[in-house]
């Protein structure tokens, strides 16, 4: 079992790798893609959206000249669109430039709207008794503790990434944390990924997006487990 991943952005390119360190330990990164033999997976970066789809054609190159690879997984935000728009716009870039998988899979992970609403998910981030003011204005417009941060809409920034993100920082703050998109190093442990499940697990209709890249890796793990 093979996988080849490209991520949207930088911090995707640092959180990834631990998550799949969990979620499947069974595969080792190679550090490139004609590396890949058993057992392995290859993750590259495309630089942010939409210089994203600069790195597909590379990629289903290297893939179709290895033949080693079982999935193409393309990561990247949903931003200002739908899911489905997202999802559409890369399966549209695939038939526009005549892009054939030969023998591998392609697999459309959206996070909506960004990296940054699914740490949002982490429930033990609140501050029951907030003192930031920012924070307790951010609390009163949308209470991501109790609703889903894929449905929160973007208060008075341009876009719904630059808030989620803004909001995550004050949570992170009120804990005496930090995040950063080039330092998220909480965000990076297993035990935030598991807060992040637990809360899917627990609220069915929260998180999507993130639960669909969960049942991705069990899948991945089932079929590990099959061969």
């Amino acid at each position: 079992m093979n996988l080849y991943f490209i991520v949207e952005g930088k911090t995707e390119r640092q959180v990834y790798p631990f998550w799949l360190g969990y979620l499947l330990p069974e595969l080792q990164r190679v550090k490139n893609p004609s590396q890949a033999h058993t057992n392995n997976y290859y993750l590259i970066s495309g630089g942010g959206y939409p210089s994203l789809y600069e790195e597909v054609e590379a990629a289903v190159e290297n893939i179709n000249i290895s033949q080693k690879y079982n999935y193409l997984i393309i990561c990247t935000d949903a931003e200002e669109n739908s899911v489905e728009y997202m999802q559409q716009e890369v399966r549209e870039y695939f038939l526009e430039n005549q892009l054939n998988l030969e023998n591998t899979q392609l697999k459309i992970v959206i996070q909506n709207r960004c990296i940054e609403t699914w740490f949002l998910g982490n429930s033990k981030i609140y501050s029951r008794q907030p003192q930031s003011q920012r924070l307790l204005d951010y609390n009163r417009y949308y209470d991501v503790s109790k609703e889903c941060p894929e449905l929160m809409g973007k208060y008075e920034s341009d876009v719904h990434a630059h808030f989620h993100e803004a909001y995550l920082k004050e949570l992170f703050a009120a804990r005496n944390m930090q995040y950063s998109k080039t330092k998220p190093r909480d965000v990076q442990e297993e035990y935030y990924l598991q807060e992040l499940q637990s809360r899917s697990q627990r609220q069915a209709n929260h998180l999507p997006t993130f639960q669909n890249f969960i049942e991705f890796c069990a899948l991945i793990r089932s079929q590990l487990k099959s061969i």
